[in-house]
């Protein structure tokens, strides 16, 4: 297929904002897509490989200027200064490519398969000239590239396809293409093999050949990585048990990292709630899930979460994130940041799927073969009750053993990949607040473009005149000046402070001072200060404040102390 074709595609989704308009545009395409043509649906999604495949485009914004630079002839400084003002690399490669075209007479005919080929390699490369062969890559299909195909591929190398297409979208498109007698079962059969499979491609070609039952039949792969459910917020434990109904079951939320386990036989595979593979990075889970856990092949929900080996005080996620990438010198990470596995959840076992049965039952097999061994892998702390009373007791348990908040759950709910559900339910402590000054920003893009979206907050350093950076916040403001400090005001007010530019980002003199509310306060190396706030939001400006009255390194120390006391609980 050309890939005109698909930019077309692309430039008539992005036309409309209306969901049903963009289903029926995407439910026309897919009925004459060929099976031979499936992978396109990837690309449809800004991928090059199912949801469950560890292999990403991952090119970085300045590979795709110098890519856009070589294909176009125009200097990368002339690219980030056009991006900046526009906001959209895609664009930009839009615009540079039609200048070129109106001076030169090169055909082109680019293809899907060219397309994909080319992408698809990316990942695979490694070692030394590395980032030419990317360059060379990349550059081939720009130079081959129409305007509106230039657009397109450099957003998609650029993991930014804005075309508004969701998962849920593409399912409602191939129910309207393939299954229009029965939409509303084709709906749900869908749905179930999306979630067991996690590749588009699949559940395309099970639709082009009308097998709607053969949709149902997709079960869950062990070893294959599949997303987890979600939970919902509820501002109070009163409507929170109004929605879930009594006995409910409360549990700890921990101040972890989503792990779910896979074994099948001798083979234990561990992933991340964003599909990484970090088996390699945990050495010891393995051994724990071969000596504590009974079973031939499982799928476990859990949440890791990190401990002082001579205290056994439980730490924060920041302070064992850093394991998770890690790819080196894995002994000593666990050394010396060790973790603790907590079973809440089964999604298979022993050959069989569980995610239909009810929650209660589930709850009930992970604890019957789970072997608890504190400070390894337990089952995560729970109770079930219909006292609001107790459940509230049990939540301040959960502050003072240093987890985030609790969990409450529906017992009679089924298990949903993927999806935020309101039959479960979290609860965590209200947002803290400081006084801080902006010392730094970045332009957004897309309907951002042009403005500052993401703000750099500063706390008083120890020196006079010292500033130390605690966080970014970009959420808060407004897109539109009616409903409040909108993104546009700020740039306005920043732009005559900015002292130096670095492409999109910039330094600014520190005069402009906002109130941020954060949920807490996590030790960080990326910071100045070696401190960030988790979850900052900004409230207001504050004019009437002075420098001298922002908050202060100390303070914010006095903060990080004043928080849930870190206790055991193991």
């Amino acid at each position: 297929m050309q890939y005109k074709k698909l930019a077309e595609l692309y430039e008539a989704l992005s036309s409309t904002t209306k969901r049903l308009e963009k289903t029926k545009i995407l439910a026309e395409f897919l009925k004459h897509l060929q099976e031979s043509d499936k992978e396109i649906i990837y690309l449809l999604s800004g991928n090059i490989y199912p949801d469950y495949d560890e292999r990403k485009i991952g090119i970085s914004n300045q590979l795709a200027i110098k890519a856009i630079s070589k294909a176009t002839g125009t200097s990368s400084e002339n690219v980030t200064k056009d991006w900046k003002k526009i906001g959209d690399l895609g664009k930009v490669a839009h615009e540079l490519t039609h200048r070129k075209k109106q001076s030169t007479l090169n055909s082109h005919v680019l293809t899907t398969e060219k397309v994909l080929h080319n992408l698809q390699k990316l990942p695979e490369l490694v070692g030394k000239g590395t980032v030419d062969k990317k360059l060379s890559l990349i550059t081939e299909l720009l130079t081959s590239a129409s305007p509106t195909e230039a657009l397109y591929l450099v957003r998609t190398l650029i993991g930014d396809l804005r075309i508004g297409i969701q998962e849920s979208t593409i399912r409602d498109a191939l129910a309207e293409a393939f299954f229009q007698e029965n939409t509303k079962e084709a709906h749900e059969k869908l749905q179930q093999a999306i979630d067991n499979t996690n590749d588009l491609a699949v559940v395309f070609e099970l639709s082009k050949e009308g097998k709607l039952k053969s949709l149902g039949e997709v079960e869950l792969e062990v070893g294959k990585p599949i997303k987890v459910m979600l939970a919902q917020k509820a501002a109070t434990f009163e409507s929170a048990f109004a929605s879930l109904g009594t006995p409910l079951a409360v549990e700890y939320k921990y101040d972890g990292f989503r792990m779910v386990i896979h074994k099948k036989g001798d083979k234990i595979t561990l992933f991340t709630r964003r599909l990484e593979n970090v088996t390699k990075q945990f050495p010891e889970v393995q051994e724990y899930i071969k000596k504590y856990v009974t079973g031939k092949s499982f799928i476990l929900d859990s949440e890791a979460v990190g401990y002082d080996k001579k205290t056994k005080e439980y730490q924060s996620f920041q302070h064992i994130s850093q394991r998770i990438r890690r790819k080196y010198d894995i002994e000593k990470m666990q050394a010396e940041l060790p973790i603790e596995l907590n079973i809440f959840d089964i999604l298979y076992y022993d050959g069989k799927s569980t995610i239909n049965e009810t929650f209660r039952k589930r709850s009930e097999i992970v604890r019957k073969i789970v072997h608890s061994q504190p400070y390894k892998i337990i089952t995560s702390k729970q109770i079930i009750t219909s006292d609001i009373k107790k459940a509230k007791e049990f939540y301040k348990k959960a502050l003072n053993d240093n987890q985030e908040g609790v969990m409450l759950k529906n017992l009679e709910a089924p298990y949903k990949p993927g999806r935020r559900v309101g039959y479960m339910l979290k609860i965590k402590p209200e947002e803290r607040d400081l006084d801080l000054v902006i010392t730094g920003a970045e332009y957004g893009t897309g309907k951002r473009s042009g403005w500052m979206s993401s703000f750099i907050i500063s706390c008083k350093g120890k020196s006079p005149g010292e500033y130390l950076e605690v966080g970014k916040v970009s959420t808060g403001l407004k897109e539109k000046e009616s409903e409040g400090i909108s993104y546009e005001e700020l740039t306005k007010k920043l732009t005559p402070l900015i002292t130096k530019e670095h492409g999109r980002t910039v330094e600014v003199k520190p005069k402009m001072i906002v109130s941020v509310t954060y949920q807490e306060i996590q030790k960080s190396p990326n910071y100045k200060s070696g401190w960030a706030l988790r979850f900052p939001r900004f409230t207001s400006l504050r004019p009437d404040k002075p420098l001298t009255e922002i908050a202060s390194l100390k303070e914010v120390e006095k903060d990080f102390a004043s928080q849930k006391r870190n206790y055991r609980y193991g």
